[in-house]
């Protein structure tokens, strides 16, 4: 490798590093409570989310979500609905996480809703973050240990 080419390589990995850490730097200046607000995706890399306060409780919606047929995202419909009235909204930008509040204690959000539109389900939901700033939302019935986990890391 050329003196060029290792100035080049080693300046690109510095402004990654300063981007990452600038990231977790805005999240950590944010109140506890909030630092769960902002951009996240998945770590399948298929699923992105907003997450923001509304009336004082956490919510999330999809901004986006990878579509393995070629179709437009706003083709995609929440066709497996319990409700009738709602199977025809788009997944794009549609609600799926609600009432979601912060545990100060725990550090934890919980006694939230996901909904999951794959199957036309909502389950009890709970998130935390751990010291690297890694969001694990878990969905559940019921009880914790009943439940699949999602873990997202910050974008944006």
């Amino acid at each position: 490798m050329s003196h060029t080419h290792r100035s080049l390589f080693l300046l690109s990995i510095c402004c990654m590093c300063f981007i990452f850490s600038s990231q977790r730097l805005v999240a950590q200046n944010l109140p506890a409570s909030q630092r769960i607000c902002g951009d996240w995706e998945n770590q399948a890399k298929s699923l992105r989310i907003k997450i923001y306060t509304e009336d004082e409780e956490f919510k999330a919606k999809i901004t986006w979500f990878r579509d393995t047929e070629g179709k437009s995202l706003n083709y995609w419909k929440d066709k497996r609905n319990p409700d009738p009235k709602l199977r025809n909204r788009t997944i794009l930008g549609m609600s799926i996480l609600r009432d979601l509040e912060y545990n100060a204690k725990t550090g934890t959000w919980e006694n939230g809703m996901v909904y999951d539109s794959k199957h036309g389900k909502e389950w009890n939901a709970s998130a935390s973050m751990d010291k690297k700033g890694l969001l694990k939302v878990r969905g559940y019935w019921h009880f914790k240990w009943i439940g699949k986990s999602m873990i997202f890391h910050r974008i944006k």
